[in-house]
C-alpha cells in the first residue's frame, strides 16, 4: 500500500493521481478555464442589465459622442470617442504581445518571453492610467447642466454656432454667503459634499441675460439627436432648475440620466479592476521569467495561463467598449 502511495506522489506527469487529463489540459489551465467561464456570466449579466435600463430610458440616454469627448493635451478640442478608441488598440496590442510571449515559452525562447511580457505590462499600465484619466474628466464634467426638481438635466447651447456653452461662459455672480449644507442642519440623510462653482440663482440670471442661449434636453428625438429647445421655450423652463449639476456621479449626471453614470463606474470600474489585477500578476510571471523559475521546470505553462485570463479581458473590453460606446 505504501509503495502505491509513493509511487503516485513522485509521479509529476499526473497531477491527477490517477485516469486521464479531461480535454487533455492540466488542472491549473482547467481550473483557469472554470475562473473564465464563471467570470464571462458574471459580465454577462452586468451588460444584459445595463441593456435592460438603456432599453427603458432609451430616449433620455446620453450620447457617448457627446460625453466622451476629451483627449490628452488637446483641451477644447472636440475629439469625441479618439482617445477610447486608442486605448482599445493600446489593450488588444497588449493581447498579440502576450501571443508572442506564449508562443516564444513553448519554443523555450527565455529572452523573447521576458521582452513580450514587458510589453503586454506596458500596454495594460498605459490602458489602467488611460481609464483613470477618463474617470477623472467624467467626475469633473466640463460644462455644467442644471437638474429639475422631476430630475430633468438641462444643458446650454449657443443657437448660432450650435455649441454647448459652459455655465462659467454666461452665469453672473451674486455676491452672497454660500455655506454647504450638513446632514445635521437639516434631514439627517441628506447631505451636499461640494458646493457647486455657481447656484441656480447665478445660472438663471446669466441665462436671461444671454439672448443666444438656448436650453439642450436629456431627451432624444426620433433622429437620435438631443431635443434643443426655442429661446421663448428655453426661458420659460430654466425657471424649473433647482440646483446645479458639474460632472457625474453616483447621484447626479450633468450628461443625462444617471443611470449611464451608475453603470459606467460599476462596469467600467469591475474591469478596470481585473485589467490591474492582470497587470500585477503580469509583473509577478515576469520576474519568475528572469529568474529563471519557468527553465527549471521545462516548460512555461504558467505564462499560457495567465495569457488565458489576459485574453480574456481584452475580450470583455470589446463587448464593454461596444456596450458603452459604439451603440
Amino acid at each position: 500500500m505504501s509503495s502505491t502511495i509513493s509511487t503516485i506522489e513522485d509521479d509529476n506527469s499526473d497531477v491527477w493521481g490517477g485516469g486521464n487529463k479531461p480535454l487533455n489540459s492540466s488542472y491549473g489551465k482547467l481550473m483557469m478555464w472554470f475562473f473564465i467561464v464563471s467570470d464571462a456570466l458574471t459580465f454577462s449579466g452586468f451588460l444584459a442589465a445595463y441593456g435592460f435600463s438603456r432599453f427603458k430610458n432609451i430616449d433620455s440616454w446620453p450620447i457617448a459622442d457627446e460625453v466622451f469627448t476629451h483627449f490628452p493635451f488637446l483641451h477644447g478640442v472636440d475629439a469625441p470617442m479618439y482617445y477610447v478608441a486608442l486605448m482599445t488598440f493600446v489593450l488588444i496590442f497588449s493581447s498579440v504581445t502576450m501571443v508572442l510571449a506564449v508562443d516564444a515559452g513553448h519554443h523555450m525562447k527565455k529572452g523573447k518571453v521576458a521582452f513580450y511580457m514587458l510589453l503586454t505590462i506596458i500596454g495594460g499600465a498605459i490602458f489602467v492610467g488611460s481609464q483613470a484619466w477618463e474617470w477623472s474628466n467624467f467626475i469633473r464634467g466640463e460644462y455644467g447642466a442644471v437638474e429639475t426638481k422631476g430630475g430633468q438635466i438641462y444643458q446650454f447651447q449657443n443657437s448660432e454656432t450650435g455649441k454647448r456653452i459652459a455655465l462659467h461662459d454666461f452665469a453672473i455672480e451674486i455676491p452672497s454667503e454660500r455655506v454647504q449644507h450638513e446632514s445635521k442642519n437639516g434631514v439627517w440623510y441628506v447631505g451636499e459634499s461640494t458646493l457647486p462653482s455657481y447656484t441656480t440663482q447665478e445660472v438663471i440670471k446669466g441665462f436671461v441675460a444671454n439672448d443666444d442661449l438656448v436650453i439642450k434636453t436629456e431627451k432624444i428625438d426620433e433622429n437620435g439627436h438631443k431635443i434643443i429647445l426655442s429661446r421663448e421655450e428655453s426661458l420659460s423652463k430654466i425657471t424649473q432648475a433647482v440646483s446645479v449639476v458639474e460632472g457625474a456621479n453616483l447621484i447626479n449626471n450633468e450628461y443625462g440620466n444617471r443611470l449611464f453614470a451608475d453603470f459606467f463606474f460599476f462596469i467600467t470600474g469591475f474591469h478596470g479592476f481585473h485589467v490591474f489585477s492582470g497587470v500585477v500578476i503580469n509583473i509577478i510571471i515576469f520576474f519568475n521569467v528572469l529568474v529563471g523559475t519557468y527553465e527549471r521546470r521545462g516548460h512555461y505553462e504558467m505564462v499560457e495561463k495567465v495569457g488565458l485570463y489576459w485574453h480574456f479581458v481584452d475580450l470583455v473590453w470589446v463587448f464593454v467598449f461596444t456596450f458603452f460606446y459604439l451603440v
